[in-house]
């Protein structure tokens, strides 16, 4: 049989692209990543994917309500909206894998041509989400830690500000990863037709290139952020410890207790996605299947910590919980929910403090001068 003169031997491109050493490596692992790919694509992610839509969905609804905005919250809806397109991009991969099963040249074109989008959205929203979780701790932080800085740099509008510098930043970040691959038509002669594979771009083939981004991506969507988030958790807790006792600010503590369980879940979730990138300096398609049937498992975790936010914000935060019941759920009728306190309520709270401690110490001191 002539070989087609458009389209390249698909053989011929695996041959240029693995030894007969990784070719034998690759049958070793060919079950454990089949196995992988089935557990984590087809059972966990609907399982987390579908229920995490509705819940950042939900989310986002609840914390746009007049009562609900805050600076805090400001950021949680710019991280509820990274975390759906998250999971609608995880979703998505679950969708391909369904089809592969049942019509496996449908799915395989299908696959080769949404993964090289579907991996930049991947890097786009997990990197989004980093910094967000970032932001989220540093406000705390000064809230807790530095309430006179957080006067002035706690607010609304610099909170919306500071998420839209994020998404842009990391949308210029993530742009390389959307050239990663390339989708190419070859010819199979076992099949006798065009059928559609994923390659290295010639750019991604210049291992300097690939090197130093890698890089560079993996401190800031990884490392930095893991870093950065260990040492605020740290300065937050001691600073919850020493005010625990203090019921006028109980309100704040939940919120800042809420905040810290989504960081800690957010950290453990990243950890084995970071130990792979920094550390080991593992890719992802282009990488041998023990690879790819590990990160799997890593990329269902960076799911799993996109779906549970909205429950944390349940279990942890009582106005959220009415607020939600108020909207969705028409439980409390015409009772008057409680509004999410801000940060100047929080200083109102504070300076009233304040003056009356001053005022009473004025009091005393004027009965001691009169009695002498």
């Amino acid at each position: 049989m002539a070989s087609n003169p458009i389209l390249p031997n698909c053989t011929q491109i695996a041959l240029q692209n693995a030894t007969a050493t990784e070719e034998a490596e690759e049958r070793e692992y060919s079950e454990f990543y089949t196995q992988s790919q089935f557990i984590t694509g087809l059972i966990l992610y609907p399982i987390f994917c579908i229920p995490g839509i509705i819940g950042n969905a939900l989310t986002i609804i609840v914390l746009t309500q007049k009562t609900m905005r805050t600076s805090t919250n400001a950021f949680l809806s710019a991280l509820a909206i990274s975390d759906m397109i998250k999971l609608m991009n995880d979703l998505m991969y679950f969708i391909v894998l369904l089809i592969s099963r049942s019509y496996p040249t449908i799915g395989k074109t299908a696959f080769g041509y949404i993964y090289p989008y579907a991996h930049f959205i991947f890097n786009l929203a997990a990197c989004v989400s980093s910094w967000l979780i970032v932001s989220v701790a540093a406000e705390r932080y000064l809230m807790v830690c530095h309430a006179a800085q957080a006067k002035t740099l706690c607010t609304r509008r610099i909170a919306i500000i500071v998420s839209a510098v994020i998404y842009t930043c990391m949308t210029i970040l993530a742009i390389p990863s959307a050239i990663r691959y390339k989708t190419v038509s070859c010819f199979d002669y076992n099949q006798n037709k065009t059928v559609y594979d994923i390659h290295v771009t010639e750019l991604w083939m210049n291992e300097n290139f690939e090197t130093a981004y890698n890089w560079i991506q993996n401190l800031l969507r990884s490392v930095i952020p893991f870093l950065v988030l260990i040492v605020l958790n740290t300065y937050i807790i001691n600073a919850l410890r020493k005010t625990r006792a203090n019921r006028r600010f109980s309100a704040r503590n939940r919120i800042t207790f809420m905040l810290i369980m989504v960081i800690v879940v957010f950290v453990v979730c990243i950890t084995p996605d970071a130990i792979m990138s920094a550390c080991f300096g593992l890719g992802y398609y282009d990488e041998n299947l023990l690879v790819k049937g590990i990160r799997e498992f890593t990329d269902t975790l960076l799911a799993v910590n996109a779906a549970l936010n909205f429950v944390l914000y349940c279990l942890f935060n009582k106005v959220f919980r009415e607020h939600f019941r108020t909207i969705f759920c028409h439980r409390l009728g015409g009772r008057r929910i409680t509004m999410e306190p801000d940060e100047s309520e929080y200083r109102r709270l504070s300076d009233q403090k304040n003056n009356l401690s001053i005022a009473t110490k004025l009091t005393i001191q004027k009965t001691a001068t009169t009695h002498v």
